[in-house]
């Protein structure tokens, strides 16, 4: 991959991008810095964004720096919240650890990757350092944040300890001696403190590539186990696919740019049939399965995602299924059946919901279940006797 397409496909901003294309030309190796905290169990695909733009500087030889946040996790980052998020044990951080290096490496090499965790530098040190810190910064600089104004107008709190995070997240760039920061467009305010938390410290200051933020499956809010709207790397292939396929057809370019290596010359071909639909190569429900093909092929295998998509063509050819399926929002991840059956409407009571599952008179994705206590998830189709049906998203 060339210098230019790393510092402009799937970017948003590059500061200072000069200064870092020349680093780049002179052949300098560079340490390149993504911290991830681990606030929740699993990966997803918008983790992988960042991953893959730390993917590109390693493949050009440059030293992937890989932070895991467990020091910081147990203040929380404020960015892009409208609320205080929780603040979490030792114990929940170190479970929902336990799988991020095995799923980073599904993108990373982990083997040429430093993987720090910061820890290592913060339980060391006592309250002076942290006064020390802090004394560099003011309050104004910190409220100044976006996030933060608006929770102040809606007289929502900010904690001292969210005011405390960026210098912190800013410390690891120090402390890693980093040349370079990735991170996504929310994270701007705290990569920017990086930079001046480095000079503070005598260090030269980090160059910062910014990505775009992915939307999830509602295709409105972010990617966010929070939203409930997520794709986990550690999903299997069948959920994958069928959750790719719940996407509306207005994201598929930026999935594709974001998310596969494909060419842009097949995501301009995509443009062109979605701005010429009667001229179109290929109709949106091909482009999603090729998308969703790509995806399954990359966090598990070709095998798996010829059978994903082969078990969807099975089910949606069918003429069981029509055109136009009612759909059901959910806000977690999954729905009980049951629930599902008696909120969307289609069903009168959970008594009749439970009689129909034991008839078998209910499928998921063409399946019969007969459990009680089964539950769907976002992209899965259910049909209730002959005619009834509900796609869950």
């Amino acid at each position: 991959m060339d210098i230019n397409t790393i510092l402009e496909r799937g970017v948003a901003e590059v500061i200072e991008k000069e200064h870092l294309k020349k680093r780049l030309e002179d052949g300098n190796i560079l340490r390149v810095k993504l911290g991830i905290d681990p606030t929740a169990k699993d990966l997803h695909l918008g983790h992988t964004v960042v991953l893959r733009k730390l993917k590109n500087f390693q493949d050009i030889g440059h030293q992937a720096v890989l932070i895991i946040g467990d020091f910081t996790a147990t203040v929380g980052d404020p960015s892009g919240r409208n609320e205080l998020r929780p603040i979490l044990t030792e114990e929940q951080i170190k479970e929902n650890m336990s799988n991020y290096l095995k799923e980073a490496g599904k993108v990373l090499d982990i083997s040429k990757t430093e993987v720090r965790y910061n820890s290592e530098w913060f339980r060391a040190k006592g309250p002076g350092f942290l006064f020390d810190l802090a004394s560099k910064f003011t309050v104004a600089r910190s409220l100044e944040r976006d996030d933060f104004q608006k929770r102040l107008k809606e007289n929502k709190d900010v904690s001292v300890l969210e005011l405390i995070y960026p210098l912190l997240q800013g410390y690891d760039s120090v402390a890693v001696n980093a040349d370079v920061e990735i991170g996504g467009t929310d994270q701007k305010f705290n990569l920017l403190v990086g930079r001046k938390v480095q000079r503070r410290y005598d260090k030269p200051e980090q160059d910062v590539v910014i990505v775009p933020l992915i939307e999830g499956l509602d295709g409105v809010r972010k990617m966010s186990k929070s939203y409930g709207n997520y794709i986990a790397i550690s999903d299997t292939a069948e959920e994958m696919f069928n959750k790719t396929m719940s996407i509306p057809d207005d994201l598929m370019m930026k999935y594709f740019e974001l998310l596969t290596d494909i060419s842009q010359d097949e995501i301009s071909r995509l443009g062109q049939d979605h701005l010429h639909p009667n001229d179109a190569s290929l109709k949106p429900i091909e482009w999603k399965k090729k998308l969703a093909h790509k995806l399954v092929e990359t966090y598990h295998d070709i095998s798996a995602a010829d059978k994903a998509q082969n078990n969807f063509e099975r089910i949606f050819s069918k003429k069981e299924l029509p055109e136009n399926i009612p759909e059901y929002k959910i806000e977690e991840s999954e729905i009980g059946i049951v629930d599902l059956m008696t909120k969307s409407g289609l069903v009168s009571s959970k008594t009749e919901s439970k009689r129909l599952l034991e008839q078998g008179a209910v499928s998921v994705n063409g399946e019969i279940e007969k459990n009680w206590e089964a539950v769907a998830k976002r992209g899965d189709v259910i049909k209730i006797g002959p005619r009834k049906f509900i796609k869950v998203f």
